[in-house]
């Protein structure tokens, strides 16, 4: 369990910050790039869901649960004996990742396949999601290029992309399943 008696340390007024393994990195690591973007993730699924409701707005709570979950994993490096620690890290599944394609698949039969690329916008939800899509990329770029000089847990990788494509088609159900969606129309302003 988190206690959190008070909120500022002066731990990091040097410009360092502490992992989950108590080691200390500098702010503006690889490793706290890509948790931190993860963190924003999490922020943007908050706005969204202002506009949710039913069953988006408890995958969503989900969502933001299992974002947590990966930033716990994202905040502590792997180290060969993970295992045998006095407090295991917490790490992403393919369970997650699983539930998501699950999720993608059951709002995408009701959408008509698209015709043409979709600008962001249309409801608030959908332009909200459409939000959560774009810095959940970002969270992905950070966490893969992360990956090229450290070790990062497969299935946080893997759930920063389905979490995309996730924010992608329930932006379309949440234009009117598609019909309210705002398509790019190549060309129509020169």
């Amino acid at each position: 369990m988190v206690v959190l008696n008070k909120i500022y340390t002066r731990t990091g007024d040097k410009g360092e910050t502490a992992l989950g393994d108590g080691s200390r990195v500098a702010k503006h690591s690889a490793r706290v790039d890509a948790y931190g973007t993860v963190d924003e993730t999490n922020a943007t699924i908050g706005l969204a869901r202002l506009h949710a409701e039913g069953d988006i707005d408890a995958a969503l709570a989900r969502i933001q649960n299992d974002l947590f979950d990966l930033g716990a994993d994202l905040c502590r490096p792997h180290r060969d004996k993970d295992d045998e620690a006095e407090y295991p890290p917490l790490r992403m599944n393919d369970a997650q990742v699983d539930r998501l394609e699950a999720e993608i698949d059951a709002m995408n039969k009701a959408l008509e396949p698209l015709r043409s690329f979709i600008l962001p916008g249309g409801s608030a939800l959908a332009a909200y999601l459409h939000l959560t899509r774009t810095v959940s990329r970002r969270a992905e770029r950070l966490t893969t290029e992360l990956a090229t000089v450290e070790d990062v847990n497969p299935a946080a990788i893997k759930y920063l992309n389905r979490l995309s494509d996730w924010c992608f088609v329930a932006a379309r159900v949440a234009n009117d399943d598609g019909k309210s969606d705002v398509l790019w129309v190549p060309g129509a302003n020169r």
